[in-house]
């Protein structure tokens, strides 16, 4: 059976599923982590993808992040976060762009950025629905 492809980014660096990484993580490029990053933060110029077995306990900042995986921590990105089925973020997010796909977790605020320049108030649908 063939494997799903998260994404079609070229992966530039890897940290494997025998890996675990105590501390600051700084580069550039495409980062996939399929393992353990902990006990530091994560400033990356470029994507991450976090594998379905990868986990990172920090914050990470990038430009986009594609999670399959589990982040306990903060999420500061330049554009978009995805997080797919099987995701779990457990923390903060600041994005431009948000996509949580069914079956995905998502346990924390989000705050949009670059999108609504104007000031004006965005009310959702259920808000909309009590007035």
């Amino acid at each position: 059976m063939a494997r799903k492809k998260e994404s079609t980014i070229d992966i530039d660096s890897l940290i494997g599923e025998n890996i675990k990484i105590i501390g600051k993580i700084e580069g550039s490029g495409n980062l996939r982590i399929d393992g353990l990053v902990e006990g530091g933060d994560i400033d990356y110029k470029g994507d991450i993808i976090i594998g379905e077995t990868g986990k990172v306990k920090g914050n990470i900042s990038c430009s986009n992040v594609s999670l399959t995986g589990k982040v306990e921590g903060n999420i500061k990105l330049k554009s978009k976060l995805t997080i797919l089925p099987k995701g779990k973020l457990i923390g903060d997010a600041e994005v431009a762009n948000l996509i949580i796909h069914e079956n995905a977790y998502f346990d924390g605020n989000c705050k949009m950025i670059g999108n609504n320049t104007s000031g004006d108030k965005i009310t959702t649908e259920s808000q909309q629905k009590n007035k």
